[in-house]
């Protein structure tokens, strides 16, 4: 289970095609909404549009704002074809990688990141940076006193079911920050910034 959940996050599943070549993935990355592309096609989907915006998924047709290749891919750098599609894929993701995007897009892309942040946590052989691991589990920790406090803003007692409308709050605030710290790390390792040598 642990090992198809690491390949999961590592490629696209098993016997899937790329949806917009209907072929076998070539040097694939993970867009924000969870689906698998070859970053050729995307590239060209994203051209065919306005470069001036980022495109719209072929299929849940949600704006694209980062494109995350896989290890294989990037380990293959030295191939030239292979270099070129993450070249262009490092510069998507700086054009609208770093924006800062709605609420509601936020929460679309909380099962993104917050999936692909539990299996690199998992994993021993990734290495996330500290202060984003201390970050995290200091961000979780506080949100789990807190909800299992009996000191609430909206009381249990006096509200009933009401009273746990805070507690929800206080959970979807800790998964938003916590997804956009694992963004920020995605955005510097595939945007080619130059400190993406750090991660």
């Amino acid at each position: 289970n642990r090992e198809r959940a690491k390949e999961e996050m590592n490629g696209p599943p098993e016997n899937d095609l790329c949806s917009i070549c209907h072929s076998h993935f070539t040097a694939p990355c993970q867009a924000n909404c969870s689906h698998w592309f070859c970053g050729n096609c995307i590239m060209l989907v994203w051209r065919h549009g306005s470069t001036l915006q980022p495109c719209k998924c072929p299929l849940c047709r949600r704006p694209i704002s980062l494109l995350v290749p896989t290890e294989d891919t990037i380990r293959n750098r030295s191939d030239s074809a292979v270099s070129e599609v993450l070249a262009n894929l490092e510069t998507y993701n700086r054009y609208f990688g770093g924006r800062s995007t709605s609420l509601f897009q936020r929460m679309q892309d909380l099962p993104f990141l917050l999936r692909r942040l539990l299996r690199e946590m998992m994993d021993p052989q990734r290495t996330l940076p500290l202060v984003i691991r201390v970050r995290v589990y200091i961000a979780m920790i506080l949100s789990v006193v807190y909800i299992v406090s009996p000191i609430d803003i909206i009381p249990e007692g006096v509200l009933g079911v009401v009273g746990l409308l805070d507690d929800l709050l206080i959970a979807l605030i800790c998964f938003l920050h916590v997804a956009a710290l694992y963004r920020s790390v995605l955005y510097f390792r595939h945007a080619g910034s130059l400190t993406n040598k750090c991660f």
